[in-house]
């Protein structure tokens, strides 16, 4: 699906999904500007989407800072200019006890992963108004759409928030030619999910409950990415793309 002439900006794209995506953007043609906490893992993905022959921009972002992302906006227009492809994949993880949830904890995983979906589509989605075409795809979660389970309500709670955050915003721009999706994987390995307690048994459970019988990879999700970033997904917005095996139906 060709991207060439575009310019996309990917969040939390040095490592897992968001790397995944950065790297099918860049190979759909799509120069791509990463935006992540981790400015070296941001600048090495930078690094594989130059060697694809695209340009590419690696930056520390905290996207929870409506500042931080405005700064980085201006070096991407300047190095890069006006971007059409915004997807918003950057997240953090984690079980935690309700019961034992703090207030701090709670607008942490809401600062990130919502309050930073709507500071970087603030921030960008003018840009496709302006060129009459753009693509939002925001990175959501099963567990927006079935809470998941124990030690998740914060997860849960934002990723369900992007999903209805998507769905009001595609009404709003889809007159100026911007669809605006979201992406909701099952399991995926990735790192993050490396992370969690006992994960090899996590993934073998899971498949076993899964029809395709396997975890998703990074690759799984970048694939859905790229068809709702292209051209040929102009008629599809305020969606919902759950790759996740069959686990939820």
């Amino acid at each position: 699906m060709g991207l060439t002439g575009r310019t996309a900006v990917v969040t939390g794209g040095a490592s897992g999904i968001g790397r995944g995506i950065c790297l099918r953007l860049a190979r759909d043609g799509a120069d791509v500007a990463i935006f992540d906490l981790d400015r070296h893992g941001a600048e090495e993905v930078a690094g594989e989407v130059a060697r694809l022959g695209r340009r590419a921009l690696g930056l520390e972002v905290d996207v929870a800072s409506s500042a931080g992302v405005a700064r980085a906006v201006e070096r991407v227009h300047a190095e890069l200019g006006k971007v059409q492809i915004l997807v918003n994949d950057a997240g953090i993880g984690g079980l935690q006890p309700f019961l034992e949830m703090t207030e701090a904890d709670w607008d942490r995983y809401l600062g990130v992963h919502l309050k930073g979906t709507f500071n970087c589509a603030r921030a960008l989605v003018a840009d496709m108004v302006d060129v009459g075409w753009g693509r939002v795809v925001n990175v959501a979660s099963t567990a927006g759409l079935n809470g998941a389970g124990p030690g998740l309500t914060h997860y849960a709670a934002a990723k369900g928030g992007i999903i209805a955050f998507s769905k009001a915003l595609a009404h709003e721009v889809g007159p100026f030619g911007v669809t605006v999706n979201a992406i909701a994987p099952g399991m995926i390995d990735t790192p993050m999910s490396r992370r969690s307690p006992r994960a090899d048994e996590l993934f073998a459970r899971t498949a076993r409950h899964t029809p395709i019988k396997r975890v998703g990879t990074p690759d799984d999700i970048a694939a859905a990415c790229a068809y709702l970033a292209s051209e040929e997904a102009g008629f599809v917005t305020g969606q919902v793309l759950s790759p996740n095996g069959g686990g939820w139906m």
